[in-house]
């Protein structure tokens, strides 16, 4: 039996990344306040999703360094090595997906003591405060639960407001597919950036905004699959794509036992996997949404059986593909799973 997601990464990480950080401490850089010793300004991100929103941000002042970028990668299962234990040491600014996703950075931080600012997107995620990206439900956006300001625009925290229209009972890791999330990110970037670097406040600051407003290019391609076809069934051979799913507005049939065993890292049931390929089979779904960076004989046989059953699968992923930035990705993911859906008509 697998370990739970979560737990995979920590288990295979915490070792090599214990033994790098002992070694890596003592040479560490870190002022503690902040920045290097050398006095440059270091960012690194855990993947090049959160390394392209964060150097969205830092433009041309600062070049960020993304640890995880290889497009067939899976994060969960990344193992950190002695090179990546001493960047996220040096850093001055760490930006990750947090919620156990990339552990390897939490192990790092804390073996090595490290004294460099995070931004940790699950936990802006669950910070539960407003955005205006008016893509049909509310998202946090801003980099903590009390009222933030940026670039004149307010952010306001609402007592209770626990991520309006999502399921917190099991809170689902992957917020990069979650706009207002990646928006929240890059104003607390931005908020970070303008601490250690004040004369480049205004520009992070102008940077965040522009993401911002880029945000609404891919929020115009899910508001118009929500216009079109809301409640259209879907499935997926796992929850990757919730927020995107959310966000169009369409309704995941995958079977729950199906999804829960996938996400806690065990094998399905025969009988939950029975019902997913049957699912396929009977057509009762119009689009199937596959992540190939984690394929295993259980997901190839479900998108196999998708294709034999003519049903268009659409493909997302955990890693940028070579060339595009985020806000390119997910509107291009967004367009994939149009076009799909009107294929599917």
């Amino acid at each position: 039996m697998r370990l739970p997601r979560r737990m995979r990464a920590a288990t295979a990480t915490v070792g090599l990344t214990c033994a790098a950080a002992l070694t890596l401490a003592a040479c560490g850089s870190d002022s503690g306040d902040g920045a290097t010793g050398s006095g440059e300004i270091r960012v690194v991100a855990s993947t090049n999703v959160w390394g392209s929103v964060a150097q969205a941000v830092a433009g041309d002042r600062i070049e960020v360094q993304s640890l995880i970028t290889e497009p067939s990668a899976d994060p969960h299962s990344y193992e950190a090595s002695p090179a990546d234990a001493a960047a996220i040491s040096d850093a001055s600014l760490v930006v990750y997906n947090g919620g156990g996703y990339d552990q390897f950075v939490d192990d790092i931080l804390d073996s090595t003591g490290a004294g460099a600012a995070t931004v940790d997107a699950m936990a802006l995620f669950e910070s539960g405060i407003g955005s205006d990206l008016d893509d049909g439900h509310d998202h946090s956006a801003g980099s903590a639960p009390e009222d933030e300001t940026h670039g004149g625009e307010t952010h306001a925290a609402e007592e209770g407001d626990a991520h309006a229209g999502h399921d917190h009972s099991g809170v689902n890791e992957h917020v990069w597919y979650d706009l207002a999330a990646a928006d929240a990110v890059a104003h607390a970037v931005a908020d970070r950036l303008a601490e250690l670097d004040p004369a480049g406040a205004d520009t992070y600051r102008a940077n965040a905004d522009a993401f911002h407003s880029q945000l609404h290019e891919v929020t115009d391609v899910t508001a118009a699959i929500a216009a079109a076809h809301a409640n259209t069934p879907v499935a997926q051979t796992e929850s990757i794509g919730h927020y995107l799913v959310t966000s169009a507005k369409l309704e995941d049939r995958t079977p729950a036992d199906f999804t829960n065993a996938i996400e806690n890292g065990t094998d399905p049931s025969p009988a939950a996997i029975a019902a997913t390929r049957q699912l396929l089979l009977d057509k009762q779904v119009d689009v199937l949404i596959h992540n190939p960076q984690t394929e295993d004989k259980v997901s190839r046989d479900m998108r196999a059986t998708a294709d034999s059953a003519g049903i268009p699968v659409v493909e997302v992923t955990e890693t940028l593909p070579e060339g595009v930035d985020y806000i390119q990705w997910q509107k291009q993911t967004a367009e994939a799973l149009s076009a799909a859906l009107d294929a599917a008509r």
